[in-house]
């Protein structure tokens, strides 16, 4: 059978190959062999981010790819895709002696046609993969085996490829379509911009559509709609507006005097199901459900029943030492970023001797400001907020985004600082636009979706950390004072855990 044959192949490349040690490389290995042989989708957590490119895990999953004889298609990050096909695939290919036929990365949807009816690798990215997928264009690739690298995204890569806008220049064009309904059209303009521009400013001018705004919109697409010309920018909003775009919302371009209307569906689970429905696939992700069977992650995702394995981190190689004080203030208190700057400043004290990067997390954007500013007065140059290219000994203040996509580009820190737990926030309209959804089904939206959001990019955060068994301070104390605070440590075990600053641990990280 193609596991055994994948075994034995990756057993002999670990052992005449520098691999970085993975225990779970021969049973992951062996799980995607079984599923491209019976053609059952699976879904395995690495426990390890997918954001960086020298990952322990991809050698699992391209052993028995480059080892099937029919076409498999490989959906994964541009960046990541250059990654493979210029270094990993060309070493395992030399390795095994083969050569497989490989679809190069494209953008272009036509990818998809070029091997199918072949023996070949094909490549794709997220955005072109699902494009093709969801128009239903793609008749040729279903039960076509499936890998997809990084499904700790997959819902936001969904939600972009789902959403449509309409931007000033489009009023031009549908007036230009349709000259007769020029007044109707320009008057609904004129009453939206004084309605959105009604709203206060903000640091990310969004704004979710009011019902007022709405029945503008509304109105205007019932005048137009008979237009046999309406412009494909205005037909396609239409048609999201009407089918599953409940989350409409303006960006407003204050100085500009204009904004932009976008439209998306609340929730993915519908369009995909109809995927996976067609086409067996692997799903592979960091860490995407604190559970094994990972009830949420299939729920959010339109997922059905599905052969499921949840790798957990090497205590023995992977243990992190983690830092909660108990006796701080909640986040949401006056007193809380004093303390906080406070505790930050000693702990970059009592591990100055220590060789290595330190980031600071704080998703509080003014707070964020403050802190960098704060340090640099004190810790000169090696404060840098949101760069790449920092020093060694660097202090890298950073949001939760920025650390998300560029962690793979900088080196393991030994000292990870959380300010406050990411939750998302309900003062961003578009998660309160999803709450409001949750709450009209009677679903428990915080834990549904609130919960599940903030472990997941926590355990992405620190995941580098476990290379060098560094330190993770987390300065939000409601890990300690909530019911969900379990639940989190669990997220991120293993762990050796104590409340007060020990020297011994920031000198030896």
């Amino acid at each position: 059978m193609i596991e055994v044959e994948v075994h034995n192949s990756l057993l002999r490349f670990l052992r005449s190959h520098s691999e970085p040690r993975w225990p779970h490389h021969l049973t992951m290995a062996r799980l995607v062999a079984r599923a491209l042989r019976l053609g059952r989708s699976a879904l395995i957590q690495t426990g390890l981010p997918a954001s960086a490119y020298r990952q322990r895990y991809r050698v699992s999953y391209l052993m028995p790819i480059l080892m099937w004889p029919d076409p498999v298609i490989l959906v994964a990050p541009t960046p990541l895709l250059e990654h493979l096909q210029e270094v990993e695939i060309p070493r395992l290919q030399e390795w095994l002696q083969t050569e497989r036929p490989l679809a190069k990365p494209s953008k272009r949807i036509e990818i998809y046609s070029h091997n199918a009816a072949g023996r070949g690798l094909m490549l794709a990215d997220p955005q072109s993969w699902l494009a093709a997928r969801l128009a239903g264009n793609s008749q040729l690739h279903n039960n076509i085996p499936t890998i997809i690298d990084g499904v700790d995204d997959l819902e936001v890569w969904t939600r972009q490829q789902l959403t449509v806008g309409l931007e000033p220049a489009d009023w031009n064009d549908l007036m230009e379509s349709g000259p007769m309904l020029a007044d109707a059209i320009r008057e609904a303009r004129v009453l939206l911009t004084r309605a959105v521009f009604q709203h206060p400013a903000k640091p990310d001018e969004c704004y979710l559509l009011e019902t007022a705004e709405q029945n503008i919109l509304q109105g205007l697409f019932e005048t137009i709609e008979q237009n046999p010309g309406i412009p494909p920018a205005w037909s396609n909003f239409w048609q999201r507006w009407n089918t599953n775009g409940k989350l409409r919302w303006a960006q407003i371009h204050r100085s500009a005097g204009s904004f932009s209307l976008f439209c998306a569906p609340v929730q993915v689970a519908e369009v995909l199901s109809k995927i996976w429905s067609a086409v067996p696939v692997v799903l592979i992700g960091g860490a995407v459900d604190v559970e094994q069977k990972a009830p949420i992650f299939r729920q959010m995702m339109g997922l059905p029943e599905l052969t499921s394995v949840k790798f957990s981190p090497d205590r023995q190689n992977e243990l992190i030492q983690l830092y909660i004080p108990n006796w701080l203030p909640l986040p949401n208190t006056p007193e809380f970023q004093g303390v906080l700057m406070e505790e930050i400043r000693t702990l970059l004290l009592m591990s100055a001797s220590v060789a290595g990067l330190t980031v600071l997390i704080v998703g509080d954007v003014p707070l964020k400001a403050r802190m960098a500013a704060i340090l640099a007065s004190e810790f000169g140059s090696r404060v840098q907020v949101e760069k790449t290219e920092v020093g060694e000994n660097a202090i890298l203040v950073t949001g939760w985004e920025f650390w998300r996509e560029h962690q793979g580009e900088l080196s393991a820190p030994h000292l990870l600082a959380i300010a406050t737990l990411p939750l998302p926030s309900l003062e961003n309209p578009l998660v309160t636009a999803r709450v409001a959804f949750y709450k009209e089904q009677r679903r428990d939206w915080f834990r549904l979706y609130l919960l599940p959001a903030a472990l997941n990019e926590l355990q992405r955060a620190i995941a580098p950390v476990r290379e060098r068994q560094g330190v993770v301070a987390i300065f939000d104390s409601r890990v300690i004072h909530r019911s969900y605070g379990q639940q989190i440590l669990a997220a991120l075990s293993p762990f050796a855990r104590i409340d007060y600053l020990d020297t011994t641990w920031l000198t030896q990280a």
